[in-house]
């Protein structure tokens, strides 16, 4: 069999801000499975999820492994168990206010300010049905629990599942630009101005206690994490306890209507990876021209510059003293670094004040053997020739 060749996306010339959304409850006011496919095989919602927690523990089963059994055992005699099927009830998910055009107008407000803005779903619910949303087409991956069909279409095997543990590996891929699920790359290291989506360039979305691997590895490394509660409840016991825990940077409630406040402050985010890229941009430009700078010098070159800095910075005594036994052992320095051991002596009042000491004098000494006649050069020879 021949081996897939994966899609990888690089760095771009653009930085790129990836937004990461749980969907039930975040992007969605409800589960989607409560929004028509457990009425439909005859359970009260409430009762579903009753048995599905009792069939878990009973087997020590992953809960979102037993859900998705639980739904294809009562989909048996009621309901032809399909993608088609599980699209269908996608499609008639409820979704919380502005979400529709919320991102399109958030990728058109990015672009405005040279921000390259993605969004990306990381959900335990089901991906078929996400796939049958109004908003499906929106996102650059969906990452969410699916099955295995058979030859006629039938749901016969998990063939994905995500619970809040292992959704973290998402972001990883967000990451590295590695975004095919089998693809092993995800492993591999990445310089960090090679890495496509930064961490400090991810927010993640979420509502509960499932979000939280995810908000804590984002916010970790320098990303934005935001909590979000219902807009009609107004229930804020969750994010608050989430942000009581430091799980969470920010909340807001679950309205992504243009001008409220979760549009307001996504849009800061943006404003801030705008900015924070030209200087990222800077010290990677700056980074990239000292090791080139510095493939041309050798160890022993490097080492001597080193030291002579560490002359130039000295801000004690003692640690003069330490510089100095450090430098008397180099056997040879070149005119122009003995001129900069000069020029560092006379400009640090660290060293200058003590150029009298045994070792420090002897040092200096030994440097104006053959060196060059200069101001700084006279100057040293007279501080260390006084009685």
């Amino acid at each position: 069999m021949a081996t897939k060749v994966f899609e990888r996306r690089r760095k771009e010339d653009m930085p790129v801000l990836a937004i990461c959304y749980d969907f039930d409850k975040t992007l969605s006011p409800d589960d989607m499975q409560a929004q028509g496919y457990i009425q439909s095989v005859g359970y009260d919602v409430g009762e579903f999820w009753k048995e599905v927690n009792v069939l878990a523990e009973q087997n020590e089963m992953d809960q979102n492994l037993a859900y998705m059994l639980k739904m294809v055992r009562e989909a048996e005699g009621n309901i032809v168990f399909s993608r088609k099927t599980l699209a269908d009830y996608g499609s008639r998910v409820t979704l919380f206010p502005g979400v529709e055009d919320w991102f399109s107008r958030i990728r058109e407000y990015g672009a405005g300010k040279g921000v390259k803005v993605e969004h990306y779903i990381i959900s335990s619910g089901l991906k078929e049905m996400i796939e049958g949303t109004r908003v499906a087409g929106e996102f650059e991956r969906i990452y969410a629990s699916s099955f295995y069909y058979n030859e006629r279409g039938l749901a016969v095997w998990p063939a994905q599942v995500i619970n809040y543990t292992n959704k973290t590996q998402f972001l990883f891929r967000i990451e590295k630009g590695v975004l095919d699920v089998n693809d092993s790359a995800v492993n591999d290291s990445f310089a960090p101005e090679e890495l496509r989506v930064p961490f400090r360039n991810m927010v993640y979305i979420g509502d509960s206690d499932t979000d939280v691997p995810c908000m804590k590895l984002v916010n970790s490394n320098g990303g934005h994490s935001i909590g979000v509660y219902h807009t009609e409840t107004k229930d804020k016991t969750k994010v608050h306890k989430m942000m009581r825990d430091k799980r969470i940077k920010y909340f807001a409630p679950a309205d992504y209507r243009e001008g409220e406040e979760l549009d307001v402050l996504v849009k800061a985010i943006i404003d801030r990876t705008a900015t924070n890229e030209v200087l990222e941009s800077q010290h990677y430009s700056c980074k990239s021209a000292t090791a080139a700078a510095e493939s041309n010098i050798g160890a022993d070159e490097q080492r001597r510059s080193d030291l002579i800095m560490a002359l130039e910075d000295s801000h004690s005594f003692a640690q003069t003293h330490k510089i100095i036994a450090e430098l008397d052992e180099v056997k040879e320095w070149t005119l122009d670094e003995k001129e900069a051991l000069f020029t560092a002596a006379l400009g640090n009042s660290q060293v200058h004040y003590i150029l009298g000491d045994g070792d420090v004098k002897a040092f200096f000494a030994s440097l104006l053997c053959d060196a060059k006649i200069s101001d700084a050069a006279l100057e040293i020879k007279a501080e260390i020739e006084k009685e």
